[in-house]
């Protein structure tokens, strides 16, 4: 267990070895929380909560009936019910569920993720790509990762662009949901067939035929 302050919030903490980060605050998630601006109309999803910090700090700030919180770790989600209550917040909705896949709750205005670095790519463009369908439009997801250039070109082929902030030797992502459709993917409409010539009046479909040889 541990106390730290943030933004002069004291935050209390319990952990164990097994979690990411079981001692401190992590730099990254520290560097991605100092570039989202929190407001009471926020609808905030905390994605990947891990023991709870994202989460519960943002009750402290506008209020717990505004988030909501998951991870796929069972010990994750025991520790984030826990620390929700420690920290006077016990009325966050907290999910186990493998990236979206046990989430309901759509139209959220911050999406919030600090995703395992040592994993392939799949997480991430999970978390990305289903992400964008459960934002509002003007809703904002923000990524915080040691890498740069695949999200870059993920977050723009998805959302159409996306601001990046270097913090403490991590890089930011801020993306944007202007439209309902991914960014790369764009309609296409089949081209109408050309009506075939029809025989003209009086003549056999044969005889036309022959009169066009």
């Amino acid at each position: 267990m541990f106390t730290q302050t943030l933004n002069n919030i004291p935050l209390t903490f319990e952990t164990t070895s097994t979690v990411f980060s079981p001692t401190c605050i992590d730099k990254g998630t520290l560097a991605m929380l100092q570039a989202v601006d929190l407001s009471p109309a926020d609808k905030l999803l905390d994605l990947g909560c891990g023991y709870g910090i994202v989460g519960i700090y943002a009750a402290k700030c506008i209020g717990e009936q505004n988030i909501v919180m998951s991870d796929s770790n069972k010990k994750c989600i025991e520790l984030s019910k826990k620390n929700a209550e420690t920290n006077g917040v016990s009325g966050v909705k907290i999910i186990q569920s493998d990236g979206f896949k046990d989430i309901d709750d759509k139209d959220f205005t911050l999406i919030l993720s600090n995703p395992p670095y040592h994993v392939n790519f799949s997480v991430p463009k999970h978390f990305i790509e289903k992400g964008f369908n459960r934002l509002q439009i003007g809703g904002k997801m923000f990524m915080v990762t040691k890498r740069k250039d695949w999200y870059k070109n993920k977050f723009t082929a998805i959302f159409g662009g996306v601001k990046i902030l270097e913090i403490d030797g991590y890089f930011v992502f801020c993306a944007e949901k202007r439209g309902m459709q991914y960014a790369n993917v764009k309609l296409t409409t089949k081209k109408a067939a050309k009506p075939k010539p029809q025989p003209k009046k009086g003549k056999t479909p044969a005889a036309y035929k022959a009169s066009r040889s």
